[in-house]
Parts: C-alpha cells; structure tokens; sequence
C-alpha cells in the first residue's frame, strides 16, 4: 500500500533544499520565501513534490502549459470532489500542439470537474496571460518566469543537471509561505480566473446528444412522437336578438 504524501498543512521550506545544487539552504536563508533556479536546481521535482501534496484546494494561472506530468497531478486534484480546483489558461499559448492535446485529454478525463472551474483567457485588457503561479491548500504559493515544459524546468538527466541530453531555459521559481502574500496572491488568481469567464473563456463538458425515441415494434426506426391536440376554441354563446314589443289590441266596440 502507498504511504499517503505528506500534508501541505504542516509544510516547511525547509523541505525543499533536497532539491537544490547543494542539497541545503544557507544558515540565514530566508524561512517563508526562497528561489530557486532551472538548470541548477531541480524545479520539475519542486513542482512535483508540492502538487502531489495538494488536499483542499489549488488555485493556478499557468502561462506555457506543456507538462503532462504535472498536468496529471492538477487533474487528479480537479477529480477530487473534495478539492476546490480553479484553474486559468492563456488563450493565446491553448492553441499550441502541446496544450490543445493536454486540453483535450483533460475533458477526456473528468468532464463534470472541469466544466466547474477551468477557463482559458486573456487579462483584462485583452492582453496575454502571462501568470505562471499557484496557490496550494492555502498554504504554499509558488511564482516566476519558469514554463511548464522540458527547456522551461531544465531537463534533468540521472537526477542532476549537466551531461548529454541536458538543456535549459534561465527561468527562476519562488516558493513562498508568507501569510499576506498567500492571502494577496488567492484573490488575484481568482480575480484572473473570473475575467477569463466573463470573456467567455470558460471549459465545459461537452452535450450529449439525446437518443432518439424508438418504436417498440421496430427498435431501428425512431417512434412518432405525439402529436400535440387541437387547441379548441371556446364556443361562442348564441347571439339573442331582443323581443320586439307587442303591438296593443284595439278592442272592438
């Protein structure tokens, strides 16, 4: 049986520096904030640790979306009826052959949650979404200019940068705790997200289409539907002409 990830609610910083160059942070490092760097330190397996870990909730704006792994784990959240899951997309990168089939595959998956709260769009002025953060269980925000791709984390080959096949973009990540950064950074992505809505950027699932009705005596051949009633008139009631006045008899003498 798999041990269950430990829980964001208890989270330290700390936890982090076994993915640094050094393997540790410095004695003075900072304890709610630290940055981290592609192509020195293994970012994808950060990204990797924190999104595994997510119970509650996960806010994200991811600008260059193109992980399939890391989708994994914000899809399996978004399953998860018990996880609150909002999660924003630029209009302009969906288009691109790795997000279209990530989207795609997305739907496949579970519709009905992603119908609730993903949407892809533009800023409020109509330029790009350039956002690449989130906010994990209300407890640990991440930011920076780090891509969710192979260049844009840094391809790490036997568990460390360098040798044949290594390459990577100069991207930074910052992981934070701080209580009003968290608190700041939620109302923004929110805020983001619901723009993107109001665009009509919003992703549901898709209709199915009704069966037609069949006709029990030939299954093959689709029922005559009822026809609806005549609408009847009310009738209307007899015209009565009044009596005309009856003449007074003259009386003979």
């Amino acid at each position: 049986m798999n041990a269950k990830p430990a829980s964001l609610q208890t989270f330290t910083l700390a936890e982090l520096e076994q993915f640094t160059k050094e393997g540790q942070y410095s004695t003075d490092a900072s304890k709610d904030f630290h940055l981290f760097y592609v192509g020195r330190d293994d970012v994808h397996d950060i990204m990797k640790y924190l999104l595994s870990r997510v119970s509650t909730s996960l806010y994200l704006n991811m600008f260059g979306y193109d992980d399939e792994e890391l989708n994994a784990l914000c899809m399996k959240a978004a399953a998860d009826p018990t996880v609150t899951t909002v999660i924003t997309l630029d209009k302009s990168q969906s288009g691109g052959a790795h997000e279209k089939t990530i989207l795609d595959s997305d739907v496949a998956q579970d519709t009905a949650a992603f119908s609730a709260h993903f949407a892809i769009g533009q800023s409020a002025t109509h330029q790009i979404s350039h956002t690449k953060g989130g906010v994990l269980d209300g407890k640990v925000g991440f930011e920076g200019s780090t891509n969710w791709s192979a260049s844009g984390e840094g391809t790490f080959i036997s568990g460390k940068a360098g040798g044949p096949g290594f390459k990577a973009q100069n991207n930074t990540l910052a992981v934070f705790t701080s209580p009003d950064a968290i608190t700041r950074f939620t109302a923004e992505l929110v805020a983001e997200h619901l723009v993107a809505v109001d665009q009509g950027g919003r992703l549901g699932a898709k209709k199915t289409a009704t069966p037609p009705v069949t006709s029990p005596a030939n299954p093959a051949r689709p029922a005559r539907q009822p026809s609806k009633p005549p609408t009847k008139r009310p009738a209307k009631p007899p015209t009565r002409r009044p009596a005309a006045a009856k003449k007074p008899s003259r009386k003979r003498t």
